[in-house]
């Protein structure tokens, strides 16, 4: 058990293991942030809640240093929710994104939803659809740099009463 104080104004108190933070302590940033959770080998890993310089928090599990696993992550500005997969850091896999009176539930693919899910309104209705990747359109020219991917587009399908679907009833 330590705590260890850092020239850039950074704190870390917990628990050590051979010279390197092993179990569970609580990591203050330069920046403002902080993760409080588990530790192995001087890497975020486990479970644990990182609380962002601009107000976000991370509540969840880790590895590497990364979100990965089942994990929420809530956007302070918005209020909205990610409540789902992650991997290396990335929204991947079954989720739900929460909004005020609404939100869609489905997957996500490298931080975008794609593929079948819908969105639930408050007001007791959902639209069924899916998110498709769109084509990129090949350009004669030659560039420097290649184009941007396109944004998942959604496309409806059809509106329903509420229904009990998930994306895993498709696995």
């Amino acid at each position: 058990q330590g705590t260890y104080r850092f020239k850039n104004g950074a704190l870390y108190t917990g628990n050590y293991l051979q010279n390197k933070k092993h179990g569970k302590g609580v990591f203050f940033y330069p920046d403002g942030s902080k993760y409080a959770g588990d530790w192995v080998h001087d890497q975020r890993q486990g479970y644990g809640e990182y609380l962002y310089a601009n107000g976000d928090t991370y509540t969840g599990e880790w590895a590497n240093n990364k979100r990965h696993g089942q994990g929420t992550y809530v956007y302070k500005d918005t209020g909205s929710k990610y409540v789902g997969c992650w991997v290396n850091g990335i929204q991947d896999g079954p989720a739900e994104l929460i909004h005020q009176n609404y939100r869609f539930k489905g997957r996500f693919l490298n931080g975008k939803p794609l593929g079948r899910g819908k969105f639930i309104f408050d007001i007791g209705c959902e639209q069924h659809g899916e998110y498709i990747q769109p084509v990129q359109e090949k350009e004669e020219e030659d560039e420097e740099e290649p184009p941007l991917p396109l944004e998942p587009k959604w496309k409806a399908s059809d509106i329903t009463k509420l229904t009990p679907w998930s994306p895993h009833d498709e696995e």
